[in-house]
């Protein structure tokens, strides 16, 4: 996988990546991930942005480095300010589970006037979709609509990247999240992607994602499919 000056110093994006395999069970906690040679490789860059990264990794707390016996991962949850729980994909990572998410495609579209989109951002919108795998099944679907201020990101990276970096390099912060739940059909599209019968009850997710001035940058709809996993949410106290 190739990583881009454009998209700025290098060490940070293959730090990104390293760090969403490690989040998503790619590289699960207690083993080695790729040595420093295989990951110059893969990412075409120098052993010193290699090792940058790294660095920085192990100083956040996820990886620990021992002379002769390579570098292990010892952390795969994320820190966040928002809140003291943890994101559900989190969650499935601590069970032992692998995720693995697709992006499909990204278009502007034209909303229709009296729905969620249209009413949040107005005549258009970006409008991305993706699919998460369960050990290698699909088990959600995103549907993403966002503002265009995200009009010129590289969407095709969210194979490997978080979506939440994207509006980060784009200098957007996300603030808050709200979530809201429901039992719903989804559409017969969403249905042959993840591979369930037609009118099959899934468990539905819309998120309001808000910047530091209240503005909803993404709007999301999710479908889960309960019946390989439930849905869980731990709280820390």
């Amino acid at each position: 996988m190739k990583v881009s000056r454009k998209k700025g110093p290098l060490y940070l994006q293959v730090k990104n990546i390293l760090k969403d395999r490690i989040l998503h069970g790619t590289y699960p906690i207690g083993t080695n991930i790729p040595s420093e040679p295989q990951l110059e490789d893969e990412f075409s860059v120098s052993k010193i942005t290699v090792r940058t990264a790294i660095k920085e990794l192990v100083q956040e707390g996820y990886l620990e480095t021992r002379s002769g016996k390579g570098t292990k991962v010892i952390r795969n949850a994320a820190t966040s300010k928002l809140s003291k729980g943890k994101r559900f994909t989190e969650v499935l990572v601590e069970e032992g589970h692998k995720i693995q998410k697709k992006w499909l495609q990204t278009k502007v579209v034209r909303n229709q006037k009296n729905t969620t989109p249209y009413q949040l951002f107005g005549e258009q919108c970006l409008c991305i979709e993706r699919l998460y795998y369960l050990d290698d099944v699909p088990y959600i679907h995103y549907t993403h609509f966002l503002t265009m201020q995200m009009e010129d990101a590289t969407f095709a990276d969210l194979n490997v990247e978080s979506l939440y970096d994207l509006f980060e390099e784009k200098g957007i912060s996300l603030e808050s999240f709200r979530d809201e739940f429901a039992v719903s059909i989804a559409s017969s599209t969403i249905e042959d992607r993840l591979n369930v019968g037609k009118g099959t009850s899934l468990l539905k997710r819309a998120r309001y994602s808000y910047d530091d001035m209240g503005n909803v940058v993404e709007y999301s709809e999710g479908y889960y499919n309960t019946g390989m996993k439930q849905y869980i949410v731990n709280y820390d106290v």
